[in-house]
């Protein structure tokens, strides 16, 4: 599931009431978008849907709704029970017998194998490389943003694999590296302003399953530093008390 895909996914693909099979054919052009998860806008993959209102989304971007009680569709904002979302192989099997032009290359790609293929085709990096750069609309004596670690995908440690946000990489490792020995650098941990870029986990894919189950994004302000962190989070306790 690569996160580049949004860039990629017409207007058409923003919330919207229609699902996939309710009705006639798009054209190629739209298909990707008729078949994109409402949350993350990128073509479903592993696709569920709400048994009482039929909505369909990728099983990880649902999957936090279903931490609670009776939880409002992320689309029609209608409670449902989380005991009542199903994997939906009626749009599993859609996704193997529609294809789609790559937005890169053009190329024919089955719905099912499009993120993957996105993520490695040549003229999709070039047209996100060539993205235009950022200007303010209006004139103003802030720096303009530069050298910005990126905090939002990370690069696999053991195969070279980018562009994985926080949970792709826990996925990846845990089904192609899960009996890899090799000690390795977290590159979440080494991408944060308190990472050590040297320090190797002598287990990492337990580091990753303990320390990474969440994204640092949430929780972080990256704009104060450790001392500042410390004292924010000590009022909030003591506000909470």
């Amino acid at each position: 599931m690569m996160a580049m895909f949004r860039s990629f996914v017409s207007s058409g693909s923003q919330l919207r009431q229609q699902q996939p099979g309710s009705g006639a054919a798009a054209p190629a052009e739209g298909i990707e978008s008729q078949f994109s998860c409402p949350i993350c806008l990128e073509v479903y993959q592993k696709p569920v849907s709400i048994a009482s209102c039929a909505h369909t989304f990728c099983g990880e971007c649902l999957q936090p709704c279903l931490q609670v009680s009776s939880p409002p569709c992320p689309l029609c904002r209608v409670p449902f029970d989380p005991q009542k979302v199903e994997r939906s192989c009626s749009v599993e099997k859609q996704l193997s017998s529609h294809k789609a032009p790559c937005r890169g290359c053009s190329k024919k790609v089955a719905l099912l194998k499009m993120r993957s293929h996105v993520a490695s085709c040549p003229k999709v990096q070039e047209q996100m490389a060539n993205c235009p750069k950022f200007v303010p609309v209006v004139p103003t004596s802030q720096p303009i943003p530069s050298n910005i670690p990126n905090r939002s995908t990370f690069v696999c440690p053991f195969c070279g694999a980018r562009h994985l946000d926080q949970q792709e990489l826990v996925k990846h490792c845990m089904d192609n590296h899960r009996n890899d020995p090799n000690k390795v650098v977290c590159p979440v941990c080494s991408a944060m302003p308190w990472g050590d870029p040297s320090y190797k986990s002598s287990n990492f894919l337990q580091h990753l399953l303990h320390r990474h189950k969440f994204s640092y994004d949430t929780f972080v302000d990256y704009s104060i530093d450790e001392e500042a962190a410390l004292q924010a989070a000590l009022a909030l306790s003591l506000a909470e008390n």
